[in-house]
């Protein structure tokens, strides 16, 4: 999909190749207002927001960036303004998304342990401040670089650079006994 072409198509009026911009990223958009929210967040009607947000969005967009990063700091935009509607700063521990367990554990015990470890995490996670997390989410599960994470972020690569920094910092501090 050629994305300048369709979005230049939606804003001359062809409002139906807005459908080819939804199913390309909608999937990525719920798995990230999953990572960042954990499961008390409605994820279709986050989607959904983030989608409305972005067609509203479209004739600002510059083509400075590439269309995933707008749609990416849209999504981040749309989480940390429900989570703080809801007030809401720490993800309730138990739902914080984690990846699963590789199937290649040798034994019950490493799995046990593995499993104990993983809960520790996700608890730790929801203890982060919102920039915090939103860093060490792109950066760990979506694999962004820190100047991609900047963009989304809106802020500097430096300042990522420290977010991420501080994440791990205050995760070690958090899970070392």
């Amino acid at each position: 999909m050629d994305e300048e072409e369709v979005i230049r198509d939606i804003l001359s009026g062809n409002v139906n190749r807005y459908a080819e911009i939804v199913k390309a990223y909608q999937t990525i958009v719920a798995n990230l207002c999953y990572k960042m929210g954990g499961l008390k967040l409605d994820i279709p009607e986050m989607t959904q927001q983030v989608f409305v947000e972005l067609y509203l969005a479209l004739p600002r967009f510059q083509f400075k960036s590439k269309l995933s990063t707008f749609i990416y700091r849209i999504t981040v935009n749309v989480v940390c303004k429900e989570l703080k509607h809801q007030k809401r700063t720490i993800v309730p521990t138990d739902e914080y998304p984690m990846p699963d367990r590789p199937a290649d554990e040798p034994n019950i015990e490493q799995s046990i342990i593995r499993n104990e470890q993983l809960r520790q995490l996700r608890i730790a996670m929801g203890h982060l401040n919102p920039e915090q997390r939103t860093a060490l989410v792109l950066y760990t599960y979506s694999d962004f670089s820190y100047n991609d994470i900047a963009d989304v972020m809106q802020c500097t690569t430096a300042k990522v650079e420290s977010l991420i920094f501080r994440a791990r910092k205050n995760l070690k501090k958090m899970l070392t006994p």
